[in-house]
């Protein structure tokens, strides 16, 4: 999987932005619960107050609390009366924040200084017992009271403040500082709204932030994907095309074309996700642990631990049972496509044979193989959605339910449970994302395992990293030499000690029974193969010396089945120079005498041809492949028994126009008729695998026993000037 994700070089920077768009959103996502615990904690039970310090304090609420506290001087320190010359421009916004035209209701106040939050902190824990004492006990009382029995009053409220949850403490101290500020003629009720206010504003924010940042990652992700997996399938294709047939065959058709879309759409798929499991699913889990052990009660952080628990259960089950399923999926699809594809090839044989019951079970049993691994998988992983929101929802009953207890007994706050809940939620989430990425690595992986195979499988035929030029002095001269192959794991040689020479200007005919190995000898010339003894020269190099680019731009192939390719008849002739002239391909088409039926048509040379030239026929196929090679205008024209599907006369008159059009180039025949060879300059008999004769025609006939039974096999003994005893052998 990881050599997959190398080719997200090209995409390396949209990936930086992807990443720190997850972080962003992460750490977003992680504030926001704790702005609702602000709202419901400090900006609803508390008015909006947000500690036990109060900003601004009279005269006589400040005396009280120095009465009942033993830090007197530490307090009046971070005071400044707001009638004094040294407030700093904070104070003096603190107290046009609290009070208009500097109206302090005819009493002298106390403004807090500028203190860091660690000083507030300090600061609080020395006020909440004189806060809390002085708002609850009456101080003109005590003024009266004998000093003994004061300090008794005094010990007695502190022991039982002392006992209280510091939670419960903190709401007491924070409530008094509300009397605190009415005292002092301030409006709590705008400070309440003021702070929910900008709290839910500044949650807004956040939460565009999040959907900002959340739909800039999903368009990333969407683009990068999209670019690895046209990367992917580039890379698929331009090494298929570097195969040789034995790749080829190794790897069949349609399991390349499953690898180079059901597979890279694999990988797509779960790119879209991995972003967001390897980035923001770990920050969230790690930071919603820690947001809860700094944060909130930790006493309750069991639950989080059981709900992951429970959900690596539920994921390692399902994941172990349908783990097997994913890893068959992809060969399932592929055995699929490659009867699907054989069938519709077939089409005409199935039919004329009357089998298409027979196939119509084969691709059914296929097609219910794939389904029931499809529904197998689906079946199990929707049981995966209920159980985690079972798990989800539980955790949620068992927060509240523990929560409710902790608030009841003044543990912690509703805020602090409702921000658990989300935390919890959060961290449940992540997990939840992790376990779903876990269930799609196993197919992608699968999947990547696929395409890499093919993208590393080294081509058998490559050139070399110095490769040799062709000799313009032996232009179109083809030498076998002592030539010899088998095919890859093939027990025996298929041709063996193949010698011969095709001279330019001459046609060199190859002729033999079925399975002789013609058309491999030809296959051999631009390296469609390698021999595996001996070699094989062009223009006097041996063609494993040639560049395979220089080598084909000298031959024009003509395979033995015609193959056409979407688009036109003139995109097809012109398919060597998509700028050759009109000219030399009207040429071309008179040559291949495909003019006849072309100017038939009513768009002529822009008649649309099907993919495979499945609307045209078998003979028209072949003059058009013939015609695409005489336009190519090669040194060296190799014809795989290009013209079986020719009448006579056709064939006949193509051959004689081919000659003219050729008489300075090399022509090489494989034929199985004996009259498209009989006035070739040289003729191979192939039988077995190895040469049996060479010759002309006559010399064949008169003195080779397999060319003259080939050629008694088609022709009269009249016909080839045969006498009697000749034709039963003898000599």
């Amino acid at each position: 999987m990881l050599k997959i994700l190398k080719n997200l070089k090209q995409s390396w920077i949209s990936v930086l932005i992807i990443i720190a768009l997850l972080c962003l959103q992460a750490a977003v996502d992680l504030e926001l619960p704790n702005y609702t615990s602000k709202i419901v904690n400090e900006g609803i039970q508390s008015g909006g107050i947000e500690n036990a310090v109060p900003n601004v304090i009279n005269k006589e609420d400040m005396e009280n609390i120095l009465l009942f506290s033993e830090d007197d001087d530490i307090i009046l320190e971070n005071y400044n009366l707001a009638s004094s010359s040294e407030l700093t421009k904070n104070q003096e916004k603190i107290l046009n924040q609290y009070f208009s035209k500097n109206t302090y209701n005819g009493n002298e106040i106390y403004v807090i200084k500028d203190l860091k939050d660690e000083q507030i902190a300090e600061l609080s824990n020395l006020m909440i017992e004189p806060i809390i004492i002085s708002q609850t006990v009456q101080t003109e009382a005590i003024s009266q009271m004998p000093q003994e029995q004061v300090e008794i009053m005094l010990e007695q409220a502190t022991a039982q403040i002392e006992n209280m949850q510091e939670t419960i403490k903190e709401q007491a101290a924070v409530a008094n500082v509300k009397t605190i500020y009415q005292n002092a003629g301030i409006d709590t009720d705008s400070i309440q709204m003021n702070y929910i206010f900008i709290s839910g504003l500044k949650m807004l924010a956040l939460a565009a932030i999040s959907m900002t940042s959340g739909i800039t990652i999903m368009m990333l992700s969407a683009r990068v994907g999209a670019r690895l997996a046209r990367t992917l399938r580039e890379k698929v294709f331009n090494k298929v095309l570097q195969f040789s047939t034995k790749e080829l065959r190794e790897f069949s058709t349609s399991s390349l074309i499953t690898r180079s879309t059901n597979d890279v759409q694999q990988i797509q798929q779960l790119l879209a996700m991995l972003f967001r499991t390897v980035v923001y699913a770990p920050i969230i889990g790690i930071g919603g642990i820690i947001k809860v052990m700094s944060q909130s009660n930790s006493s309750m952080a069991w639950i989080i631990g059981a709900a992951v628990i429970a959900i690596l259960v539920v994921v390692a089950t399902l994941f172990a049972i349908a783990m097997p399923k994913f890893k068959k999926l992809q060969d399932l699809i592929d055995k699929l496509n490659d009867i699907g594809r054989e069938i519709l090839t077939g089409k005409s044989v199935i039919r004329a044979f009357n089998t298409e019951k027979r196939e119509e079970g084969r691709f059914d049993n296929a097609n219910t193989d794939l389904m029931k691994a499809n529904i197998f998988v689906n079946r199990t992983m929707s049981v995966m959605m209920p159980a985690l929101m079972l798990i989800m929802n539980g955790i949620s009953i068992l927060i509240i339910w523990v929560g409710g207890h902790n608030v009841d007994q003044g543990i912690m706050q509703v805020g602090d449970m409702l921000a658990f809940i989300q935390y919890s939620m959060q961290i449940v989430m992540s997990f939840l994302m992790i376990s779903m990425i876990s269930i799609m690595l196993p197919r992608a992986s699968v999947s990547a395992k696929r395409i890499m195979e093919v993208i590393e499988t080294e081509p058998s035929i490559k050139d070399k990293k110095e490769t040799k030029k062709l000799d313009p002095n032996k232009k179109g001269l083809v030498e076998f030499k002592n030539v010899s192959f088998r095919y890859p794991d093939a027990d025996s040689e298929i041709l063996e000690d193949i010698n011969f020479t095709a001279e330019p200007g001459k046609t060199t005919a190859i002729i033999g029974s079925t399975g002789s190995g013609k058309s491999t000898v030809v296959n051999l010339i631009p390296r469609f193969y390698d021999v595996t003894g001996g070699e094989v020269c062009v223009d006097g190099v041996n063609v494993k010396d040639l560049s395979q680019k220089d080598l084909r731009d000298v031959i024009g192939f003509v395979p033995q089945k015609g193959i056409l390719f979407s688009g036109t008849i003139e995109s097809n002739i012109k398919y060597s120079d998509s700028n050759m002239k009109d000219e030399k391909m009207i040429e071309a088409a008179e040559i291949a005498q495909a003019v006849e039926f072309i100017e038939s048509k009513d768009k002529k040379y822009q008649s649309e041809i099907a993919q495979g030239g499945n609307n045209v026929s078998g003979g028209q196929k072949q003059r058009l492949s013939i015609a695409r090679a005489v336009a190519k205008d090669p040194e060296i024209f190799v014809f795989d028994d290009s013209f079986s599907a020719l009448d006579f006369k056709t064939d006949s008159t193509l051959r004689e126009a081919l000659a003219k059009r050729t008489k300075n180039k090399t022509n090489i025949i494989v034929a199985q008729r004996i009259s498209t060879i009989l006035n070739a300059d040289k003729i191979i008999v192939l039988d077995d695998g190895k040469i049996v004769g060479q010759g002309t025609h006559e010399e064949l006939v008169q003195n080779n026993e397999v060319y003259r039974d080939i050629a008694l096999s088609q022709l009269s003994a009249e016909e080839l000037n045969i006498k009697p005893d000749e034709e039963k052998g003898g000599e």
